[in-house]
């Protein structure tokens, strides 16, 4: 879908600009001077020129002038005005002057000046008529011509001026001089000004701000009528009210909620409905429900669906809901929806969420399929195991559990790690669906990571008992190729023939995928006689459903047409899914369009859609964990998230377990942008930074009308008007408070600090570069490599060396940010494979290889980065060079709050990688300086006893300075004011 022009912010062309220089060859035209002329009113004189226009054919006139003994004005002169037919006159204040020298001019080069002598004029009324000049007023006695008017306002809103010029031209006539004629102050954010455009009905503008920045609508410059007109992001709206007059009170209701439905599982049930609409906007949903022994009760909610949980057993309940706008009108309430609770629910009690600010707790990244294999009966290879090369490997696609990882839960805290990410957990359905990115139904968690003892909620609640967080991977942006249940899932077309028969499994009416159970008529876990159907199914859109495409597959056999799901078959109704393929990945499509086949790109501006999501989410956050990994969410416009689904994860988080908790739930989304540009290719809308901020502006009510206005809005700004933040950076050497007021609620993953890593010096001045972009950069979730990609957009994992890899950690678990391992990196685990190469080559041979391996044994860790026993092949990977530098790294950051949470500064050091940090809170107040690799001087700092976290050097400041000498690559210096000394023992680099 083509869009309209970004909004850009241009000088005007030099067509546009009046001449200067005409007169040049006049040689009795006096050169102009700055000095003003002395007078007082009461010496005053004026002249009231009238000007013959009739032989002339101008569209507009201008009278260029000198008081006798003055300077000349700016050339072309002052506008005349229209005084009567074929007559304009202007009156000019002559001060003492007795008389005037004049010319006059069309404002484009065409000159009357007295056939080169200028006009010798006096005081009083004076007519200048095919160059004859008498004293009289030509229109006495007649009425006098009105003009044209046009009053402008224009909005400054978006673009922050603090002045406004207007510079135009009547059709057919003369531009203004530029920057043009500036403009009145209306009021906040409004600027205004009455133009007298003679005869012409409309006029051409553009607007300055005086001091060189332009709005010339994207150089096609604004028409403007008569009348009122507003100019506002780019829209010019004609008849217009006074946008400063007094609003009007806002009296309309929004429209009632419809499409409530209730539906009940256990003693839990899910209401949702579509969005009402407002004239202003809705503001939030007042849900009364009655029924059971508590009575009626009323629950506020923001967004469109709500989870009422701990309800009575086997009892009837009815809900209505009503909609409120910001000026507290309300809907009337919407039709009933009952429903009725079964048994109380047999899942385990939820777990709670450690609560603590993520800052404190390094990450570690684990594929759970890939981790640990805790129980061998939920291994499942799927229909790849063989092709893949898995199942000669003895290496089934998935292999690690739940179970494995509460397992190794030690291991991960024996290297000092607090927080756990992992890959999704909902139910998957593809061919090849170990990581979880390919999610069918979204309230499942998927068996063939659970065992008995070993559920989800029992991994929750275990991490939690070590004091270990648990951060959910989980997908927004799109189902798996199949749909998602509960939602849309298509029917395909299929034969069970000679060709196809190894593919489409007979039907099972009685059995249902789950990726675990074996189907007995198949013996498979991978059916999908649910999906296909060789009659055309009622309703269907696909066109020419089962004719032959006349391709043929890898094997040989007949393609036919709805084989396959994809956006542009019909097979997906857009009400639910977006229906394109991404074309351009810096464009608005990159938004609302398919990554890949295998991932359908949810049409995430419907409710329905909203729904389905906020209500599966829903449940994981109330199992306890402790934040969200966003996949994918540079794929959903910054507007949608920050209308539905951030604030329904924090109304989520605070109803069920309070504010504290909500504040410190940790959502980072994957903003991916694989360039070592500051701005993704220049487009805001695709940068890692922009999704860390609130909206500025007001949207249409229709979320996928909003997406497009912010989208054009934004990009229009360009990134010189995105905004700036100073949380991440100390006050000289003093900590401030941070103003989160226009936080979004997403924090991001560090993608530039990510791609520059091959290097850590040019990851750490690129990750400076942009932390004035973002809301809190101190937030920023900092890695060297992942599942997907390793630096510079490499397609292997990380293979700089031992060296390089410690001299990356000393920066990331020193440095602003939360520091994240992916797993195996603490002994450079698959160092130079592929990261991935789908079903075409074997598990093993790629980064995404199996892990457990390496943890075979057992060990316990007493507290984080210690152990207190470990045996077998565990003990052996402990005991690795890049863990032992992992484990003191650990010990020093969480015993060092600065280190943690604090701000930082770069200013008077010298030094590559220096930097000092502070973090003041309470009776906390812990001030750090720090180097990497090389050597430092601190100026400027503040005085008093400075020991080394490494060394336990102890320097004494007394002149404001302290200098460091270099400690080698992957070693560094934390010189720690009034600190603890020596904190762990030496290591292969921290010594």
């Amino acid at each position: 879908m083509r869009r309209t022009p970004h909004y850009r912010l241009r000088r005007p062309s030099m067509a546009f600009l009046v001449a200067t220089g005409l007169l040049g060859t006049l040689a009795v035209v006096p050169e102009a001077s700055s000095a003003p002329m002395e007078r007082t009113a009461a010496e005053a004189n004026t002249a009231t020129v009238f000007y013959y226009t009739k032989t002339k054919n101008w569209s507009s006139t201008y009278l260029h002038y000198a008081p006798d003994g003055g300077s000349w004005t700016t050339v072309p002169g002052t506008g005349m005005e229209t005084a009567c037919t074929d007559w304009v006159k202007k009156t000019v204040d002559l001060g003492t002057a007795t008389g005037l020298a004049a010319t006059f001019n069309n404002g484009n080069g065409t000159w009357d000046n007295n056939g080169g002598a200028n006009y010798a004029l006096g005081t009083g009324s004076i007519t200048v008529k095919d160059g004859v000049v008498a004293h009289s007023d030509p229109c006495a006695g007649t009425d006098p011509v009105e003009g044209n008017k046009a009053t402008v306002y224009y909005s400054t809103a978006a673009t922050g001026w603090t002045t406004s010029n207007i510079h135009y031209a009547p059709t057919g006539g003369s531009w203004t001089t530029a920057p043009g004629v500036g403009m009145e102050s209306a009021c906040t954010g409004w600027w205004k000004k009455t133009l007298d455009i003679g005869t012409a009905t409309s006029l051409k503008a553009a607007f300055n701000n005086g001091n060189g920045t332009w709005d010339n609508n994207n150089s096609a410059d604004y028409t403007i009528p008569t009348g009122t007109t507003t100019v506002k992001d780019r829209t010019v709206t004609q008849d217009a009210k006074n946008p400063c007059a007094a609003e009007e009170p806002d009296t309309e209701a929004p429209t009632a909620p419809t499409k409530v439905t209730a539906s009940a599982t256990h003693t839990s049930i899910v209401v949702s409905w579509d969005a009402s609409t407002d004239n202003k906007g809705v503001t939030k949903y007042q849900v009364t429900r009655t029924g059971g022994t508590k009575g009626t009760t009323v629950t506020d909610i923001g967004s469109t669906v709500l989870s009422d949980t701990g309800l009575e057993e086997k009892t009837a309940y009815t809900y209505t809901v009503k909609a409120v706008d910001a000026a507290g009108n309300t809907s009337a309430p919407s039709a009933e929806a009952k429903t009725t609770t079964g048994d109380t629910a047999p899942e385990p009690a939820s777990g709670t969420p450690l609560g603590t600010d993520p800052r404190k707790d390094p990450i570690y990244f684990v594929l759970t399929a890939r981790f640990y294999d805790g129980d061998g009966s939920n291994n499942r290879g799927g229909s790849q195991h063989t092709k893949s090369g898995n199942a000669a490997n003895g290496d089934p696609m998935f292999r690690g559990d739940f179970k494995g990882l509460v397992d190794k839960l030690d291991y991960i805290k024996a290297l000092g790690l607090s927080a756990v990410w992992i890959t999704p957990v909902v139910l998957n359905r593809s061919d090849y669906d170990y990581h979880g990115y390919h999610g069918y139904d979204f309230y499942e968690v998927d068996p063939r990571l659970e065992s008995a003892g070993a559920s989800y909620q029992d991994l929750i609640n275990a991490a939690h008992a070590k004091g270990m967080k648990i951060y959910q991977d989980v997908v927004y942006n799109h189902s798996s190729r199949w749909g998602a249940k509960g939602l849309f899932a298509p029917t395909v077309y299929g034969v069970r023939d000679s060709q196809w028969s190894w593919y489409y499994d007979e039907r099972n009416e009685g059995f249902e995928y789950d990726g675990l159970t074996v189907e007995p008529k198949s013996g498979k876990s991978y059916y999908n006689g649910d999906m296909w159907s060789t009659a055309e199914p009622t309703g269907n859109t696909c066109v020419n459903w089962g004719k032959p495409t006349g391709g043929k597959s890898a094997e040989g056999y007949t393609l036919y047409n709805c084989q396959w799901p994809s956006p542009t078959s019909g097979m997906f109704p857009k009400v639910y899914y977006h229906q394109c393929w991404i074309g351009n990945w810096e464009g608005e499509d990159a938004r609302s369009c398919w990554l890949h086949e295998d991932l359908a790109d949810f049409n995430t501006e419907n409710t329905a859609v909203q729904n389905y999501l906020i209500g599966a989410y829903d449940k994981y956050i109330d199992m306890g964990v402790d934040g969200f990994r966003l996949d994918t969410a540079v794929h959903i416009p910054r507007v949608t998230w920050n209308r539905r689904f951030l604030p329904a994860i924090q109304e989520r988080v605070t109803q069920k377990f309070g504010a504290e908790a909500a504040k410190n739930f940790f959502v980072f989304g994957e903003v991916a942008a694989f360039v070592n540009d500051k701005w993704n290719r220049g487009s805001v809308n695709h940068s890692a930074q922009f999704y860390t901020w609130k909206e500025r502006k007001e949207y249409s009510a229709d979320d996928e009308k909003a997406a497009l206005e912010q989208f054009d809005y934004e990009n229009g700004l360009g990134t010189g008007n995105q905004p700036t933040s100073t949380n991440a950076f100390l006050n000289g050497n003093s900590y401030h408070t941070p103003d989160h007021s226009r936080f979004s609620g997403m924090n991001v993953i560090d993608m530039r600090m990510h791609m520059n890593f091959g290097d850590a010096q040019n990851a750490y001045g690129n990750g400076k570069d942009s932390d004035d972009s973002v809301n809190d950069a101190t937030y920023n979730v900092v890695y060297v490599d992942s599942h997907d990609y390793g630096p510079n957009k490499s397609s292997n994992r990380y293979s700089g060396g031992t060296d390089a890899w410690a001299e990356n950690m000393a920066l990331m678990w020193t440095f602003r940010g939360i520091p994240t391992l992916y797993y195996g990196s603490e002994i450079e685990f698959q160092k130079g494979q592929k990261i991935d190469c789908g079903p075409t080559c074997p598990l093993a041979t790629t980064g995404r290889a199996y892990y457990g391996d390496h943890l075979t044994g057992s060990v316990t860790a007493p507290d984080f980065g210690k152990v207190d026993s470990a045996s077998g092949q565990v003990a052996t990977t402990l005991s690795q060079p890049l863990v032992k530098h992992l484990q003191r790294l650990n010990q020093i950051r969480r015993a060092i709050p600065a280190l943690q949470m604090g701000q930082y500064s770069t200013d008077g050091i010298s030094g590559q990688m220096a930097f000092k940090r502070r973090y003041t809170s309470g009776s906390t107040d812990s001030f750090a300086l720090v180097t990497v690799t090389g050597g430092a001087t601190y100026t400027g700092i503040p005085n008093g006893t400075y020991r080394d976290a490494v060394t336990g050097d102890v320097k004494a400041v007394s002149n404001g300075t302290l200098s460091v000498g270099a400690p080698g690559k992957g070693n560094l210096r934390v010189y720690v004011l009034n600190g603890p000394g020596k904190i762990g023992g030496d290591g292969p680099y921290l010594k």
